[in-house]
Parts: C-alpha cells; structure tokens; sequence
C-alpha cells in the first residue's frame, strides 16, 4: 500500500479500525473491521473496500481480551495481509475541551492534556485514550493525530455556547461543546458536490444514529448543536435520554436516593428509545413492533427532532437544506418521511419514492426546502487530518 494511514475509534468495549491508502489528492479505503465485547465475549472481523469478509475469529465467554489485545489481533491480521506499518495513526477522541480546535498530533503534553478532559466524558474519553497511550509505549517514533468530535463546533457564537450558570463556570469549562463533530465535518465538505446553495447557505444536519443529534450550518460552519456538556444531552438515543429538566435529577437524588452513578446508568444506559419502549434501543426493532411503547418511543423521538427543526431554522433565520446522515437517517426512510412531513411549514415537500430509494435528492423539484441522504464518513475526514497535520509539523 502506499503510505497507509490507520484509523482508531475506540469505545469501552470495541476497537475499530479502518486502513487509508493514500490516491492523488485523497484516499482510499483498503480494510476495516473491529473487534468487539473485549471484556465479555470477544469476536474479530476485517472486511475489504468491498465488504468482503477477509477474517474473523471468536473467543469464549468470559474471556478478557481488553483494547491490548484488540491492537494485537489487529496487527497480527494486518501484517498476514501484507499491509505495510502505517505511516501514522488517526485517533477519534470525544473531547479537545476550550483547548483544542483542530486536530493535534499527540505527545506526552498534549496526552496530559486530554486526560484531563476525561471528567467530562467519563464514558468515552478514557478509552479513547486507551489506544494511543498503548502506541505510544510500544511504538513510540509513530505519529499520532487526535481528531476531536467537538472541534467543529467551536464556531458557535459565544451565546451558542453558554449555560445561564455564572459565568465563572463557563470560564472553567462548562459549555456546550456539541460532538459529532468528525461527521458534520465530512458533510460540510462534500455539501457542495450536492448542493450549492446549501455549502454556502443555512443548513440542518441530522446525524441520527444510537447517538442522535443535530447540527445548524451556516456558510459551512457550526453555528448551533443539540449536544451540550457532554453527549448525553439533546435529542433522545438508542439509551441516553437527551434533553432533560435539570430538576428531575435533584429528585432522584433526594427522593429517590440515587448516587451518581445510579444516575449515570440510568441516563446513559436505560433511557433514550430502550426506556421508553421497553422493547428495544434499535429503530429496526421498534418499526417493526406492534407494541404501543414502541410507537411511543417513535412518535417522542420524530417529534423532538421536529422541534429542534423550528429551533435551529429561527437560529439561521431560514432554511435552506435538511440534510440526514447516520445509521437511522441514512436507512429508515419511514423517519425520514415523518422529519419532513412535519417540516412541511418550512416548504418543504417530499419526494416519496426518491425517500424510499435514498435519493440522494428527497425533496421535489418545488420544494423550498431540499432534502438530502448523504453517507457520512468520520474515518476518511480522521485520515485527511492526519495527512494535513503530518504536513505541518
């Protein structure tokens, strides 16, 4: 391959990886996989370009492979296929806090410095971390490049990023920061290879997925988010129940007794859609239940998107793009039709067999609106990064 890039993303319980080859100008993708349930019952699987499955392997329950042993499997089944050591490694990290707008290359300073941004995603930062702390002892001349999921919207305005807290508090950190941030970006790159008005316009971005929010453009650029503090906040997800009365907390606590991380497990792990239906935190599941929680669960979830809609068109005083990316918003054409049909007071007005079909254009010709599917891809926008941060330094 010619000078390979490898991407991480990892979770608490997965490593994924995706190798670049660098073509011209850009990249392209050779192989990806991950290894998953690393502390339970471990399962390895690589797939090329083309989603052919090129390996795969088990362990047995209760075996503790860890992200250690997630890297070794990977190495080991690069190496077998005939990958090259890459050039550098492109890491996907939760958080760059006040102190990062753009992607960094990663030594001992700036790793002090993101570990000090794991109380404000507990549940992500540290074990997006894990990796590049294990890369750094075993290969230490490897570059590595840390790409942030809040970096794209540090061009909101200051009011976008505010809490009505005193404002002591915001100088030390708390704000509304926005994540998924890496997918907006690769949409406002590629926007305008679908749509000219809207690259330049006022654009809505639903990345809706297990993790769901939502993103205002302007010119491109990041100007509201429904994300807050920390990616539990906004919309409802697969198990994260989003927006929340602040008030419902304090009477867990003192009505209810709960500490903190009965809080936290409740919030992160039993709410979002798996909460309110008690079917299921998968769409599929749900639009496929004759259950009346599931219909519920759909019925919130469209229903607070619709309302961010309203919110994020006063923001950019208009609209001129709706655009849907993520695992549900790329794949449930049901959603999708719901979101615009309640947005038809926007003029906006669906094309139904382009929607069932991912258009990539869902709109009609008359709308006022036009709506778009486009697929997002965070790996590629990591593998640009560190291409652009290698050139740098």
């Amino acid at each position: 391959m010619n000078d390979p890039i490898l991407v991480l993303n990892a979770g608490s319980s997965s490593l994924k990886f995706s190798v670049f080859e660098t073509t011209g100008n850009d990249f392209e993708l050779r192989l990806r996989g991950q290894v998953e349930s690393l502390y339970t019952e471990p399962n390895f699987v690589a797939k090329d370009a083309g989603s052919t499955v090129l390996a795969s392997q088990s362990w047995p329950e209760g075996t503790q492979l860890g992200h250690d042993g997630a890297m070794k499997c990977i190495n080991d089944f690069l190496a077998a296929h005939g990958v090259a050591k890459p050039v550098a490694v492109g890491h996907r990290v939760l958080h760059g806090g006040l102190k990062f707008s753009a992607p960094a290359r990663v030594d001992a300073d700036v790793m002090k410095q993101l570990e000090q941004f794991i109380p404000f995603g507990p549940l992500h930062q540290p074990h997006n971390l894990t990796p590049i702390r294990l890369l750094m002892e075993q290969h230490p001349e490897l570059p590595q490049v840390a790409c942030f999921d809040t970096a794209f919207h540090r061009t909101q305005p200051q009011e976008a990023e505010l809490f009505a807290l005193p404002l002591e508090y915001a100088e030390e950190g708390i704000r509304r920061y926005g994540f998924h941030g890496l997918s907006y970006e690769y949409i406002a790159s590629v926007l305008g290879q679908y749509d000219k008005r809207a690259a330049t316009g006022r654009t809505i971005v639903l990345h809706l997925g297990n993790g769901a929010s939502m993103a205002a453009l302007s010119g491109g650029l990041g100007v509201a988010t429904t994300m807050g503090f920390t990616a539990l906040d906004g919309l409802p997800m697969g198990t994260r129940c989003g927006a929340i009365d602040p008030g419902i907390l304090l009477y867990l606590m003192t009505e209810k007794g709960m500490d903190a991380k009965a809080i936290e497990k409740l919030l992160y792990r039993e709410s979002g859609l798996l909460g309110l239906s008690g079917v299921s935190s998968d769409m599929r599941a749900l639009l496929a239940s004759d259950s009346s929680r599931a219909r519920l669960a759909v019925d919130f979830y469209v229903y607070r998107i619709s309302r961010e809609i309203g919110s994020f068109a006063a923001a950019l005083g208009g609209v001129d793009a709706l655009v849907f990316t993520g695992g549900i918003g790329e794949n449930a054409p049901l959603i999708r039709a719901r979101i615009c049909e309640a947005a038809h007071w926007l003029g906006l007005r669906l094309d139904a067999a382009a929607n069932q079909t991912r258009g990539p254009l869902i709109s009609t010709e008359d709308s006022a609106v036009n709506a778009w599917v486009i697929p997002t891809n965070e790996e590629l926008m990591i593998a640009r990064h560190v291409r652009r941060v290698l050139k740098d330094n």
